[in-house]
């Protein structure tokens, strides 16, 4: 363990084996350190926060900070990220709030470039990357390996997909569909996210399946969830496309549409 004679921690924080905490760094509450977390000179790390084994909290990044919600009166709320995770310089993820349930969740190998933020109650899976500047509102659910391009925002309660991407200045005032892309201002679908999927394994017969109900869901003219009956029962025997189905039909702020699509009403 190697702890800068500057730096301030909490008599309250537990810190696991091989920590290092820099120069002038802060660990303020009840922080749970796995072992080999690396706090940078000036970080902050405050709060019921736990951050999982190996991860990096670059200079002046807050991690765990109180929620920035105006119904939030000081009750005792968490942040958990998972491990192997990456704050880099200027970033910010809050603790949840009790009306939300309490905890902001983090899964593993998440990237946060300089200046993200991550607001209170939002829940991210894995490997998931925000570039500079890209931040969420409260309660946003972010499924694994989403992709967001800087400055890109999803609006409160919003949901982001599994491998879905949030281009760079995109606006996502509604739910973005797992594996495909959305950009604008504010946010439409432009097609799948087919380089993040080749990335991540899909095969060419699964891409070709999602292709075909892309077109379909977005682009044919049909009511979304006439659409979406139709696409579930041709392509019931392609787990990704049901899971997209899944997605829609699950939808409470409705679903970015596809350019240059006719907008529909979704009844």
């Amino acid at each position: 363990m190697a702890i800068h004679p500057s730096a301030s921690i909490d008599p309250r924080a537990e810190l696991g084996a091989g920590v290092e905490i820099g120069p002038f760094a802060v660990v303020t509450g009840k922080v749970v350190l796995h072992d080999g977390v690396q706090l940078h000179a000036h970080s902050h790390v405050q709060g019921d926060t736990e951050l999982g084994a190996g991860t990096r909290v670059f200079s002046f990044a807050s991690v765990g900070g109180d929620p920035q919600d105006l119904k939030y009166r000081g009750e005792s709320t968490r942040l958990v990220v998972g491990p192997r995770c990456t704050f880099r310089e200027g970033s910010t993820a809050n603790r949840g709030t009790e009306a939300g349930g309490g905890v902001t969740t983090i899964g593993s190998d998440c990237l946060f470039m300089a200046g993200t933020h991550v607001a209170h109650d939002c829940v991210i899976g894995n490997h998931v990357i925000f570039a500079n500047y890209a931040a969420l509102g409260g309660h946003v659910t972010v499924q694994d390996r989403a992709v967001f391009g800087g400055f890109a925002g999803v609006h409160q309660h919003g949901r982001v997909g599994r491998c879905a991407m949030v281009a760079g200045g995109a606006m996502a005032t509604q739910d973005v569909p797992p594996f495909t892309i959305a950009q604008g201002d504010r946010a439409r679908l432009v097609g799948l996210n087919v380089v993040g999927l080749r990335r991540s394994g899909f095969s060419r017969e699964v891409l070709a399946a999602l292709k075909a109900a892309y077109r379909e869901l977005f682009q044919a003219g049909m009511p979304l969830r006439i659409a979406a009956e139709q696409v579930r029962e041709v392509y019931s025997d392609v787990p990704e496309v049901v899971e997209l189905v899944d997605f829609l039909e699950q939808s409470q702020r409705g679903i970015c549409r596809s350019v240059g699509a006719p907008d529909v009403a979704d009844e």
